[in-house]
């Protein structure tokens, strides 16, 4: 399989040149994380995606100096809700029906029960629930950078509310998760670059119930 292929010769990259990655292929990589699948559609989390050199620089220095920070063509920022809101879980329902053309009772119903489900609950455990939703668009930003060879870097190694201070994702109701680098490989400078893939065997990954 293509996809297979791609996601063998994609790794975790650990130098990158500074090369631009057009932005046709920036634009597929934005496509797929927004095709991703996400708990009744909400999508909660937004992507910063970040070109500013001295904005890259910045938040290098709160990503234990990570070079991939400030190398990378597009800095991609998964910053997910800080909790989930009437306004914004209406936002969600209205676009579905606007988009739809109609208004589905069921869907109404649905709509009360997440409002009544999740406005209650402490922002934190809805935060937690609106990341794991951003890390499933994350997944799917790396196999669209790895199907177009590009380069990028999975990244939870940076001080979170640094990065918050220097995007003011706070005002915006956004708290960063993860970060993703994207760009291509330094060759020459990688010590990763050339060594095998390691993953365990299927044996130990998978548990079969028949």
């Amino acid at each position: 399989m293509d996809l297979l292929d791609k996601l063998n010769w994609r790794y975790a990259t650990k130098a990158m040149n500074g090369q631009a990655v057009p932005q046709e292929k920036i634009d597929n990589i934005i496509e797929a994380a927004s095709l991703a699948p996400t708990s009744s559609g909400l999508q909660p989390f937004e992507i910063v995606v970040i070109t500013n050199q001295e904005v890259k620089d910045q938040i290098r220095a709160v990503a234990w100096n990570q070079s991939v920070v400030s190398d990378c063509s597009h800095l991609f920022v998964f910053a997910a809700w800080d909790t989930y809101t009437a306004e914004r879980i209406n936002k969600s329902f209205d676009l579905v029906n606007e988009v739809r053309g109609f208004t589905n009772e069921g869907w109404e119903n649905y709509r009360q029960m997440l409002l009544d489900g999740y406005l209650p609950r402490p922002a934190e455990e809805n935060f937690a629930h609106a990341a794991r939703q951003a890390y499933i668009a994350f997944s799917m930003a790396i196999m669209a950078a790895a199907f177009q060879e590009v380069d990028c870097t999975p990244m939870e190694g940076f001080d979170a509310n640094g990065v918050d201070e220097i995007l003011g994702l706070s005002e915006k109701g956004l708290r960063s998760c993860v970060l993703l680098p994207v760009g291509y490989r330094n060759a020459n400078e990688d010590w990763l670059v050339n060594l095998p893939k390691v993953r365990k065997p299927k044996s130990d990954l998978v548990i079969t119930v028949e």
